[in-house]
């Protein structure tokens, strides 16, 4: 049976995994070699996205010829050092999607390699948890292109004192370079309120990000005034959810909202929303903004209904800004010619620039130095725009926008792809 992962077990974990890390005795590492690492799932449906993750990094690393010159600000000297770059999955194909054994095998797998002087990642805000606190206890600096929830950064917003449990050390050591989940639940609903939407029904998965977004959804559609239908969680085990919909039809909501991911069943609900006869639209968080989720729906379905996304940051072809666009030309030099395909891309290369501006600051190979270095960031000049990270280790950039499911015709095939609609801003 599929090890169903919960908050309180989480939280335990955190405590478990920093003793199997910390007694782990570090090797002799390469004087001339500065390592980075990133753990993403490079198995399953999400894949498209961490592809472009990676090949998000790995532009940005080419850009500076994989070397970098160091200048230590106490002694003046300049060393060059060599930048390798370790791509881990914490996916596995049985599962399709991440683990708790092999997120914590690559966590270990990191700090235990002298080498490696920053930990990018995760994609999932549940895999986070798991290796925040091996990461923290090896005062490495963690960055993360995807992780969005509130529970990771906001003390008060979760439980068992997150996010304190995930740094054992008592230092802040992760930082995101994406918004968390309280700007795209609050900005989602803020939009559906604008688009005179009345009534909603929301559900979600019952994990941490699902769950967690879906509240915030949730909560501020009332504050607005709208009239929340009802909410629930869904077994994301189940293969079709038709009565469940068949049940929810006849209290005609004017939009269905879910808080959870493709690899949850973002699609099968939309699928089965559509077939029984709902033409409202659906909307999901960035979870559910993926090829995997078209992938799995017949696109007949989507030109009956709308399904709209909302993501932490702004689509490739809704970049203008100067820095940005100059990392969508060198993506395309280092990918033969293909632009990024999603925002992801984008924090990847964003991921990889900041931890190269830690290098900078800290001046030598240094974990604890990069550490400080990275997490006091200010006023950093990136592809997203002019941001800093905050005490928390969140970033000050809100760039939100929201998407569509479009069909059209590509070659003589139809083909479904998100289309940028707008940003969505609080003002």
């Amino acid at each position: 049976m599929p090890f169903r992962v919960t908050l309180p077990l989480l939280a335990l974990l955190a405590f478990l995994v920093v003793g199997i890390a910390g007694g782990r005795k570090e090797t002799r590492g390469n004087p001339d070699v500065i390592r980075l690492v990133s753990s993403t799932p490079r198995s399953g449906s999400a894949r498209g996205q961490t592809d472009t993750i990676v090949q998000g990094i790995n532009t940005a690393l080419n850009e500076i010829d994989r070397l970098v010159v160091l200048t230590d600000p106490d002694t003046k000297q300049s060393k060059t050092y060599k930048i390798e770059y370790l791509d881990l999955d914490d996916a596995t194909a049985a599962e399709g999607n991440w683990t708790i054994e092999q997120e914590i095998a690559n966590a270990n797998q990191a700090v235990a390699d002298p080498d490696v002087m920053a930990y990018i990642g995760t994609y999932n805000s549940g895999a986070a948890k798991v290796s925040m606190p091996i990461v923290n206890r090896a005062d490495m600096l963690m960055i993360s292109p995807a992780n969005t929830s509130v529970n990771l950064t906001i003390p008060g917003s979760g439980e068992l004192h997150e996010p304190m449990c995930y740094r054992p050390t008592g230092k802040v050591n992760y930082v995101r370079v994406v918004p968390n989940d309280f700007p795209q639940a609050t900005l989602a609903a803020k939009w559906a309120a604008d688009s005179g939407i009345k009534k909603v029904y929301i559900l979600d998965d019952g994990e941490v990000y699902g769950k967690g977004i879906a509240d915030l959804f949730d909560k501020t559609c009332k504050e607005l005034g709208l009239t929340v239908l009802g909410h629930q969680s869904i077994d994301s085990k189940s293969q079709e959810f038709t009565p469940m919909m068949t049940s929810i039809k006849p209290l005609g909501p004017d939009l269905f909202y879910f808080g959870g991911t493709s690899q949850t069943k973002g699609g099968q609900l939309f699928k089965d929303m559509v077939a029984v006869g709902m033409t409202c639209p659906m909307m999901g968080p960035d979870g559910c903004f993926e090829q995997a989720l078209i992938n799995g729906v017949s696109l007949d379905n989507f030109e009956k209904a709308k399904f709209y996304a909302t993501f932490g940051g702004m689509p490739p072809e809704a970049i203008t800004d100067a820095r940005g666009l100059q990392f969508i030309e060198q993506y395309k030099k280092f990918n033969k010619g293909n632009g990024p395909k999603d925002a992801y891309a984008t924090y990847g290369y964003e991921c990889c620039i900041a931890v190269l501006e830690a290098l900078r600051i800290a001046g030598r190979k240094d974990r604890d130095r990069i550490r400080e270095a990275g997490i006091n960031i200010r006023n950093f000049a990136g592809a997203t725009g002019v941001w800093s990270f905050d005490a928390n280790g969140d970033t000050t950039n809100p760039a939100m926008s929201l998407n569509v499911v479009t069909v059209s015709m590509k070659d003589g095939k139809r083909v479904g792809e998100f289309r940028f609609v707008k940003s969505l801003s609080a003002k």
